[in-house]
């Protein structure tokens, strides 16, 4: 039921691209995400209030820590689909699979088995041929890839940082929401001010606001936190590597961007290299 769940939050994810690509269209990525992640905890504030008082001083700081490393994320990501394809960046992602279990083993001072290695190669070569390789690479490109840098250093931290801890994954949920919404409050009213917070954008921006906020952060980010406890990172990081090919088929059906025979390639191979990575880890 875990791998499950995490495959609904790749899906979801996948979707998010050409959804947040079209919601750029109206608003800057730090007003995006400011009014993603006020709703968010907004959201989960009121849904886990009894916990979030309950909890010690110790976890709300590694709520902060993991809020933090989420807010990298989505400032690197959200700048990088506004430069770069929605494909792309979906595709680009992926690579979180090749990053978690060299950090992940990295960290427990031992070499990632071969098959996780020879998986999540197989994975990368797929990217390389969606993205038509590096010489065609962009500088959306290259934040998306330090985007999934920093997921895969989400992953293991939350897994690491929880570990024995009783809070909790609606009130982590909660805190890191807060500590992006606060950290975007901060740039967003340095760079426009306070009046430049105010959208007047149409239902279309405001439907993928709430799509983002309720089905992408707050329904995504709560089955992964409960997931990656149960779980593994590394398995963990290959089911989300199945994200590249919901989006690169969302993108086409949402966004109309053009589907090739080097596409069904690389996204052939993310798919083989991800559900590999799955066998050989669960042996491990």
């Amino acid at each position: 039921m875990a791998d499950l769940a995490v495959l609904g939050v790749a899906f979801v994810w996948g979707a998010s691209y050409p959804v947040a690509k079209g919601a750029l269209l109206y608003a800057p990525v730090l007003i995006l995400i400011l009014y993603r992640f006020l709703i968010t905890t907004i959201v989960m504030a009121v849904a886990a209030r009894h916990e979030i008082a309950s909890i010690c001083w110790g976890d709300c700081i590694r709520g902060i820590v993991l809020g933090t490393i989420l807010f990298s994320i989505f400032i690197t990501e959200t700048y990088g689909i506004a430069s770069t394809s929605a494909m792309n960046a979906a595709l680009i992602i992926s690579l979180c699979v090749i990053f978690t279990p060299i950090i992940d083993y990295g960290l427990s001072g031992r070499l990632p088995p071969t098959g996780i290695l020879a998986s999540a190669a197989i994975s990368c070569i797929g990217v390389g041929i969606l993205t038509g390789g590096i010489g065609k690479s962009s500088p959306g490109d290259a934040l998306v890839l330090g985007a999934a840098i920093l997921r895969a250093i989400m992953a293991v931290s939350t897994k690491r940082l929880l570990a024995g801890r009783q809070i909790s994954s609606a009130a982590l949920t909660a805190i890191q929401g807060s500590a992006v919404a606060t950290l975007t409050f901060v740039l967003a009213v340095a760079q426009f001010g306070i009046h430049g917070l105010i959208v007047n954008a149409t239902l279309q921006f405001w439907g993928a606001v709430a799509f983002l906020s309720l089905f992408c952060t707050i329904a995504a980010f709560y089955i992964q936190n409960a997931a990656v406890r149960k779980s593994t990172p590394t398995r963990v990081g290959f089911l989300m590597g199945t994200e590249p090919f919901f989006g690169f088929v969302l993108a086409h059906l949402l966004l109309t961007e053009s589907l090739t025979a080097a596409g069904f390639i690389g996204a052939g191979l993310i798919l083989a290299g991800t559900f590999a990575g799955i066998f050989f880890e669960s042996r491990t």
